[in-house]
């Protein structure tokens, strides 16, 4: 997998812009981050690159826990949370429409 371990201020911006009318596709549940919604989100972002993640807790440190375990389970980067809300990024090996686009962010 090709994983930008770091994304430009520029990027991220770009990244925003993109993913600002993007509806959640994944939510953790009751259980927490669980292998499934790992799998789910995995399985989301091979086909869209860029994806919104609800995370249930309570707590503003379990939030950021479960979202930094997220990214790092799925080689993927934070680009945003907002509150319950973590936005995700990953490219894909081949085809990549977003890093396409990000490449005239830079």
């Amino acid at each position: 997998m090709v994983m930008p371990t770091t994304i430009t201020e520029n990027e991220r911006r770009a990244l925003k812009r993109l993913a600002h009318p993007l509806k959640v596709v994944v939510r953790t549940g009751n259980a927490g981050l669980s292998d499934a919604v790992i799998a789910e989100a995995d399985k989301a972002l091979r086909h869209h690159e860029l994806l919104k993640v609800r995370v249930l807790a309570g707590e503003r440190e379990d939030r950021d826990a479960m979202v930094t375990q997220l990214c790092q389970s799925l080689d993927a980067v934070l680009v945003q949370r907002i509150g319950h809300v973590a936005t995700i990024y990953r490219p894909r090996a081949k085809d990549s429409r977003i890093k396409e686009l990000l490449k005239s962010a830079r």
